[in-house]
């Protein structure tokens, strides 16, 4: 099939009325998520998960993928104005968007905000839709020693390119491994972990763990901070940016674009790293680098398109290859699977109208998005004043249905309640979700690809030496479990940490 007759199809399918309000609901749903802070994309995407299982699986990743993204958009508004950042990849626009905003400039900051993310959105879009398809042919020679390199190595970068302790990665992803594992050998037939439970003969169901873990959690943990929104009053106008203001803006847009989406694709690589990257690089060329900091427009437009074209990047790996780069993407597999759309090499082939159904939906969503975030700023603003005390209960309430809903099971909410102290707990003493979720799902797909390589080799690990692209994944995965033992590796992750 062509070009041109599968993006005659993906219109048609993503202009269905049904697949347009999906779009326009997860659109709205992530852009209030990203503006409300203390909430995140990861615990939004978990909670909503089991509302899709009755949609067909094009509407349901078509809304799950408008949170995503949406949720990038609306970060914008809280580091802008509240100094807050609604995203953790919202954290670098704080610098200079609320400094500009103490100018009487936070109409500017919006606007370019959301001019430069939607760009963005468009240029993932875009490199998507030409990348994919060559990396999905490619990946036809993949088979389960290549599979086990490249979770390895996702592994690896998930806990080398996260902030804080290594040590502490190692210990989530293997206890996330571990846990993956409870429930029937797939193999053999025989329990492992259950200790007798019959409710656990099936495994650790992932929607209430993930709900607890990111969901619960969240709650838990932002009771004990003492609530302050100080939202900076000033009028919110001119948000259409001058020229000038585009002169400044343009580049850092286009280079935040090309390292947000590229950052998006390495397994690991995420919206959090692309924006600081871009931050740094824009500094670091610019000519008035003494104004970063101050309420330079371009501290502004770069990293705000760096992620938001960082969650079209991560994308990628997950559709053509069937592997998750972070967590978000490791939620969008479990939804796949549950919706039976295994994606991988096949997914575009034998399901083209989903991959290309799924792409065009994107363009319309992030026209929505810009419609979304330009007039409505003062409505965005009013419910930041929205008090946590109301918006917490409601959000416990939304977990335990969802919990309940999956199998309708009281089990299932009794491991997202026992996952939300663990997960506060983790937070707490500063241990990363990331990496635990990540294993978790990947876990199962792991041990499967290891046991089905031993089973071709009959037992040899050469396997994993003779076949190059599995030993390269393998050694690049020693070589980061390593790097850290060089004390200036460690001091710049340390200070990365900060």
């Amino acid at each position: 099939m062509d070009f041109l007759s599968s993006l005659q199809m993906g219109v048609a399918t993503a202009l269905q009325p049904m697949n347009l309000a999906y779009c326009f609901i997860g659109v709205l749903i992530g852009t209030l998520i990203g503006v409300l802070p203390g909430i995140g994309t990861s615990g939004a995407v978990a909670i909503l998960m089991p509302a899709t299982f009755t949609m067909p699986s094009v509407s349901a990743i078509i809304m799950l993928a408008g949170i995503y993204y949406g949720a990038m958009y609306g970060g914008s508004t809280t580091s802008i104005l509240v100094n807050i950042p609604g995203e953790a990849a919202s954290v670098v626009t704080c610098f200079d968007g609320y400094q500009m905003a103490r100018q009487g400039r936070a109409g500017p900051a919006l606007g370019i905000a959301a001019f430069g993310s939607f760009i963005a959105g468009y240029f993932g879009v875009a490199m998507i839709s030409v990348l994919a398809p060559s990396l999905a042919r490619i990946a036809f020679d993949f088979g389960p020693p290549e599979f086990f390199g490249l979770m390895v190595l996702g592994l690896t970068l998930s806990t080398f390119l996260g902030s804080g302790s290594m040590i502490k990665a190692l210990l989530m992803v293997a206890l996330g491994i571990v846990l993956g594992c409870v429930g029937t050998d797939p193999i053999s037939g025989t329990p492992r972990l259950t200790y007798g439970a019959k409710s656990l003969l099936d495994g650790l169901d992932m929607v209430p763990v993930v709900m607890g873990l990111f969901g619960i959690s969240e709650v838990l943990i932002n009771l004990e901070q003492q609530e302050q929104r100080n939202i900076y009053e000033t009028k919110i106008r001119g948000l259409l940016p001058n020229r000038e203001d585009w002169r400044r803006s343009i580049k850092p847009i286009a280079r935040g674009s090309a390292i947000g989406f590229f950052v998006g694709i390495i397994p690991g690589g995420t919206a959090v790293i692309s924006s600081f990257v871009s931050y740094a690089i824009e500094k670091r060329i610019s000519r008035r680098p003494e104004e970063f900091g101050r309420g330079a427009i371009e501290g502004v437009a770069g990293p705000e398109s760096a992620n938001n074209a960082a969650t079209f990047g991560s994308m990628v790996p997950l559709l053509t290859l069937g592997i998750p780069s972070n967590v978000v993407m490791a939620l969008f597999l479990a939804a796949l699977m549950i919706h039976g759309t295994t994606p991988g090499p096949l997914l575009i082939q034998n399901h083209p109208e989903f991959f290309w159904g799924v792409m065009v939906s994107m363009v319309v969503g992030n026209l929505m998005l810009l419609v979304l975030n330009l007039p409505l700023i003062g409505i965005w603003v009013k419910i930041l004043k929205v008090p946590y005390k109301i918006l917490f209960p409601l959000i416990i309430l939304f977990c335990l249905i969802g919990a309940y809903s999956v199998n309708l099971r009281v089990i299932d909410v009794a491991v997202m309640l026992i996952f939300g102290i663990f997960g506060y707990l983790m937070k707490k003493y500063e241990y990363d979700g990331g990496p635990f979720i990540l294993a978790f799902i990947l876990g199962p797909l792991l041990e499967t690809a290891l046991r089905q390589s031993l089973i071709i080799s009959q037992g040899s690990l050469g396997i994993f030496v003779t076949r190059p692209l599995a030993l390269t994944s393998l050694l690049i995965a020693l070589l980061f479990l390593l790097f850290p033992l060089l004390p200036s590796i460690r001091t710049k992750r340390e200070k990365f940490a900060e």
